[in-house]
């Protein structure tokens, strides 16, 4: 019974499912936002991005965010970076990466779903699809239109 309450309130506090949360917000420069369902949330180191979360950065700004599972995402001024999905076992190191840079540029050190699986690791661009095949890579995205 003990261990009931325990776990209830823990899930009361938050503090249960806390890791259905992708990574943290390392860095930021400038001006950046974190769109989540229908908000705009300023990012700020220690903030917490999610799936389905769209990072913005705006002109002269810049934002490093670490992945549960050590990717490393880098994106640079005016760049609009969609998380689409990601999902990490920290035991097997299964799970999935799969973002899309809609402009700017992004730098990645891929992680440790990638050293397991390269082809649950996929980002994409409005023109192509990349898979992850080596550690580090840089995609740059012109303007185009939606």
């Amino acid at each position: 019974m003990k261990h009931t309450l325990a776990i209830l309130l823990l899930a009361a506090s938050g503090l249960v499912g806390a890791a259905d949360d992708a990574g943290t917000v390392k860095s930021v420069k400038g001006s950046v936002v974190i769109s989540r369902a229908d908000q705009q949330l300023p990012a700020a180191p220690g903030d917490k991005v999610f799936p389905r979360d769209r990072i913005v950065t705006a002109a002269d700004s810049a934002v490093g965010i670490t992945l549960r599972d050590s990717t490393v995402l880098s994106a640079g001024p005016n760049s609009v970076l969609n998380l689409d999905k990601f999902a990490f076992d920290p035991t097997t190191h299964a799970g999935v990466v799969d973002a899309t840079v809609k402009r700017g540029t992004l730098g990645v050190i891929s992680g440790k779903i990638a050293k397991v699986d390269p082809k649950s690791v996929t980002f994409r661009t409005p023109t192509v699809t990349l898979g992850v095949r080596g550690t580090e890579f840089v995609v740059e995205v012109s303007e185009v239109e939606e």
